[in-house]
């Protein structure tokens, strides 16, 4: 795949799209921002988060240990102030949106976003976007460091967002917005928890 010359910025939403498909770029601030090459890690990580949320809430309707209401995606392109993200994982209350939308990009506000952090792409996740999502009023933001293998939670606030939960691997937790089922932060990072020691 040939990779086009870039100009210099500021970028548009336009000059995103156009980019080349496959490309791992986001719009921030009028930069094109390369995302992290995925690692195996990363990507067992991505799905074990995204089957274990999506396996209980990506549904119309209740039922036991499945209270249903979202949508669950990832890697969806999505534009939020003019800046176009393609995060780890989102999710959307049905309520909002009871249909799923077929444009790309998107541009339905999430009710939830998740970063899966590495250390190349750390201080974009923890810092710019966690600023970003903040702005655009995306109501739950978690970030799931690989590093130190944690969860954080983040709820939004007025003045920015407030640490809802912080999380060990090892730990069980009810983390927002889907508190109604108990997960294993474990299975977060793709781990069999009957793996570990008792």
């Amino acid at each position: 795949m040939n990779t086009p010359a870039r100009r210099p910025g500021p970028y548009t939403i336009a000059d995103w799209l156009a980019q080349p498909e496959g490309s791992r770029l986001e719009l921030i601030d009028g930069n094109l921002v390369e995302k992290a090459a995925p690692t195996i890690q990363h990507g067992v990580a991505q799905l074990g988060t995204g089957s274990s949320i999506r396996d209980a809430f990506h549904r119309r309707g209740g039922g036991a240990g499945k209270p249903g209401g979202w949508w669950i995606a990832t890697e969806v392109d999505l534009v939020l102030d003019e800046r176009g993200y393609r995060p780890d994982l989102a999710g959307w209350r049905r309520e909002r949106m009871p249909t799923m939308p077929q444009e790309r990009p998107l541009t339905v506000r999430p009710d939830w976003l998740c970063e899966i952090v590495s250390e190349s792409n750390r201080a974009t996740d923890t810092v710019t976007k966690l600023r970003r999502y903040h702005q655009a009023g995306v109501p739950h933001y978690w970030i799931l460091d690989q590093v130190d293998r944690t969860l954080t939670v983040y709820r939004h606030q007025p003045d920015g967002y407030l640490v809802a939960l912080r999380a060990e691997a090892s730990e069980k937790v009810r983390p927002e917005p889907f508190e109604a089922v108990e997960f294993h932060v474990a299975e977060f990072f793709g781990d069999d928890p009957a793996d570990d020691p008792p």
